[in-house]
Parts: structure tokens; sequence; C-alpha cells
């Protein structure tokens, strides 16, 4: 098995990734539109948790916060498809 490893060159799973999507999947300006998108979907989802009971009040902040991750996830997924041939950005 090791020689098996040695002959073949092995990659990440990022390396692979970028060329699988660039100029097929998604291109930069929707990611881009995407994650502009899920900043108003955090702030409606936490003005809605503001107005919702107590008891139900912390789930629907979480649920605000972890919408508030996905925009800058789109944002660098979109930036990594622009050029893939760049491993800085």
């Amino acid at each position: 098995m090791s020689a098996m490893l040695r002959g073949s060159k092995r990659t990440s799973p990022e390396a692979r990734m970028v060329p699988l999507l660039s100029g097929k999947a998604a291109p930069t300006a929707c990611l881009r539109v995407a994650s502009i998108a899920t900043i108003g979907l955090c702030l409606t989802l936490w003005v809605r948790a503001k107005t919702v009971d107590q008891e139900q009040r912390g789930n629907a902040e979480r649920r605000a916060i972890f919408v508030g991750l996905w925009p800058p996830m789109l944002w660098l997924i979109g930036e990594s498809l622009r050029d893939p041939s760049d491993p800085v950005g």
C-alpha cells in the first residue's frame, strides 16, 4: 500500500474543489449576491427573535447567529473561484 501512495500524487480536498467549481457551478457574482442576501436574512431573523416569547427567544437568536456565519463563507468561496491559480486570493 505504501508503494501505491508513493507513486500517486496526493492533493488536498480544497485543491480539488476549486477547479471543480470554477466556471461551472457558481460564479463569483452569484456567491456575492448570496452573501449579501444572507446578511439580510440574518438581520431579519435577529429582529424576529426579539418578537417571540422568552422561551423561544434563545433558539431564534442562535438561528440568527448561525445564519450570520454564512456571508463570509460564501464571499470567500466566490473569491477563491475568481482566480483559482492564485493561492493567496
